[in-house]
């Protein structure tokens, strides 16, 4: 369903995978990778959102570096230039908003691990970003100044989790309420960190997965209506 696409961030030219649903139009979701890349699963996370009614975009932040080794993947998550990663991701919601495919005048986010705190991130750096998934989002370099942000905040956590232990979950959520964010926080108390990769038959729950997903189609319809 989806393909190749590519946007502008500075002067550079950025790789990605956009997803059109099968109506032709629809609101705008960005797709931020786990620390392994742009691989299969998160471009199939963009086609089952277009599948969904959305128009989905997964920027390439590794631009075009993978792996599928745990030690690469935690180099290539550490060398990531946090700046460098904000102003693509800046530029994928310019691609979105700019693309007559997409309704409104804000878009969506939702990110896995590494990219679930920079899906967080980025909303508090850019208030076009009107919702924000988190699943089980960490990033050591990544610092969150909760006060611009003013998106709505979907909260996916693991209760076997131990990159994001349950009260680290709890705690972001107290922090955002107190600086005002709307939260939704479900902590799935026998899933294991990544649990909705369904490439990863080591950690993945097929229950919880089916819930998170149901969870997150729900949000972004009434976020971005």
């Amino acid at each position: 369903m989806g393909s190749d696409f590519e946007f502008t961030s500075g002067s550079d030219r950025i790789a990605g995978h956009l997803a059109v649903p099968a109506s032709g139009r629809g609101p705008g979701v960005l797709v931020i990778q786990e620390w392994w890349g742009l691989v299969d699963h998160i471009r199939d996370v963009c086609d089952r959102l277009a599948r969904e009614g959305f128009v989905a975009l997964a920027p390439d932040l590794y631009h075009g570096e993978r792996t599928s080794d745990p030690d690469a993947a935690g180099r290539l998550m550490l060398d990531l230039q946090i700046p460098r990663a904000a102003r693509d991701l800046g530029g994928a919601v310019d691609a979105l908003l700019g693309h007559p495919a997409v309704d409104g005048g804000r878009v969506g986010v939702v990110g896995f691990c590494m990219g679930g705190q920079l899906a967080l991130y980025a909303a508090t750096l850019d208030p076009r970003i009107g919702a924000v998934a988190d699943y089980y989002g960490v990033h050591p370099n990544v610092t969150l100044d909760l006060s611009g942000l003013r998106a709505a905040v979907l909260g996916v956590f693991a209760g076997k989790d131990e990159f994001v232990p349950p009260e680290a979950a709890r705690k972001l959520e107290h922090e955002l309420q107190d600086a005002g964010v709307r939260t939704d926080f479900t902590i799935f108390d026998q899933a294991d960190h990544a649990f909705f990769n369904d490439t990863r038959p080591d950690v993945y729950d097929a229950e919880a997965a089916a819930a998170a997903w149901r969870a997150t189609v729900n949000f972004f319809r009434a976020e971005l209506a």
